[in-house]
């Protein structure tokens, strides 16, 4: 190891780094949280049922995300450690990886949205109505999640190498073109049909296969990181073997979170009435902008962390692991007092009946403390103990934390002591703070803090 690496970074050093990559990773996260903003204001003016159905249908796009995401963090773990190694040829290899994994499960959901639409949405609603506007939504959406699929790993592997920038303009002309369309698609602006829910899907749909072709015309000026065909059929057994052991934990993880986060929107459909669904869609968008910095500085912490200890700087990652959860806890306070500020105007402004208003009062206030317990699990887990490829943790302590506890209490509480339904959605929202001592006392352990890059790859 040589003397640089050797030098411990200074307290501000490791600010500025996670400050340089947390910035584009914020106005990326904002614009992200801005376009399905942008859907549930515009949908509030076109009716309850479509900004319900829109909601529901939805699901299968978060879905969707945490599969992406589960997979992007995969080859994010390899790839930001090769980088910090500097070795290239790994990182090409990892992504082919990716974008296999990526692809297959693609094609699988667009195929379900185009053929079994109604099916789909009757897992979250016996309503006639919101099936059929859902059904409509999901086989205009079909073609976003082909586009998605490949994007979403790309730009992660840029994000890995610490092409934030890169990416998060990307994402800004996605996003900004998104909001534009449903703009023109659901109230039928400029002689465009007036396409209501389906005009969202439209909107997103063009945007994403925007975002591919300005993928693609970035990966043929990029020296580095590309976005080829050929990376489709590059391939190394312990390569393999170490996306595997890492990024499938990392899958399951976020899948069977994802999955379960679902489960709760089945929960409130089935059992809990259209008022509890319309206020939930309110509730999912302010939460989403006062997490924007919190989830923001676990993905830049992960990045920074992985280059860290790619280096061989363990005594820094350490530190900057320290750092990344003071941010964090101090991001997650103004989330929660930007959720207390901004609940007067959002009551004001939703088109909900009184029932759904008095809903959207207690569960905003239930948020303004929910977004602690997010914060930092999420910092912990997808940031910091996966940038030392420790997966198998989170997706252990998630599985039995959701699926063991959040998920049967919540259909206990709803369908068989039929409790009322804000009792209902405290008792949901306490999953996060049920699994605090096991994941922070994993933090301390710092089992986390070890380098996975291998030096016998023989890579041609």
């Amino acid at each position: 190891m040589s003397d640089t690496r050797d030098r411990l970074m200074s307290t501000r050093a490791l600010y500025k780094r996670i400050g340089a990559l947390t910035w584009p990773i914020i106005l990326q996260n904002l614009l992200s949280a801005a376009v399905t903003s942008a859907d549930v204001v515009m949908l509030n003016f076109v009716g309850q049922a479509h900004l319900s159905a829109v909601s529901l249908a939805a699901q299968y796009a978060s879905i969707l995300f945490m599969v992406y995401y589960g997979l992007g963090t995969g080859a994010t773990m390899l790839c930001s450690q090769y980088y910090g190694k500097g070795d290239l040829r790994a990182i090409e290899v990892v992504e082919g990886i990716a974008l296999r994994f990526s692809l297959l499960l693609s094609v699988l959901a667009a195929l379900a949205a185009f053929t079994i639409p109604r099916q789909m949405m009757r897992v979250f609603t016996p309503d006639p109505e919101l099936i059929a506007i859902g059904a409509a939504y999901l086989r205009r959406v079909g073609i976003a999640y082909l586009c998605w699929g490949v994007t979403e790993i790309y730009l992660a592997v840029l994000r890995s190498v610490g092409r934030v920038v890169i990416a998060t303009v990307l994402n800004t002309v996605a996003f900004t073109l998104n909001i534009f369309l449903n703009a023109v698609f659901i109230f039928g602006l400029f002689g465009a049909p007036r396409l209501g829910a389906e005009g969202v899907a439209l909107a997103t749909s063009i945007s994403r296969l925007v975002e591919l072709v300005l993928s693609l015309l970035v990966s043929a000026r990029s020296r580095d990181v590309k976005l080829h065909p050929r990376c489709l059929f590059l391939s190394n057994r312990l390569l393999f073997r170490d996306f595997l052991r890492m990024a499938l934990p990392a899958l399951v993880n976020d899948v069977s979170w994802g999955l379960a986060f679902s489960m709760y929107s089945v929960i409130i459909g089935q059992f809990l009435g259209s008022d509890m669904v319309a206020a939930n869609s309110f509730v999912s968008q302010v939460r989403s902008f006062a997490t924007v910095f919190c989830f923001s500085i676990a993905s830049a912490g992960g990045i920074l962390l992985g280059h860290l200890l790619g280096e061989g700087r363990m005594e820094d990652a350490d530190r900057g692991a320290r750092a990344v959860m003071r941010l964090t806890v101090l991001s997650a306070l103004l989330g929660g007092a930007l959720i207390l500020l901004t609940m007067r105007p959002v009551l004001a402004f939703a088109r909900l009946t009184d029932t759904g208003k008095g809903y959207l009062r207690v569960m905003l206030l239930i948020n303004s403390y929910y977004v602690m317990g997010a914060a930092v699990n999420t910092t912990l887990i997808a940031g910091v103990f996966r940038a030392g490829g420790d997966s198998r943790f989170g997706m252990i302590c998630d599985t039995i934390d959701m699926w063991g506890y959040a998920v049967p209490l919540g259909f206990l509480a709803a369908a068989v002591l039929k409790l009322p339904p804000l009792w209902v959605y405290f008792l949901l929202c306490t999953d996060e703070f049920v699994k605090w001592p096991w994941v922070i006392g994993h933090y301390r352990s710092k089992k986390w803090l070890r380098d996975i890059t291998r030096d016998d790859l023989q890579l041609g």
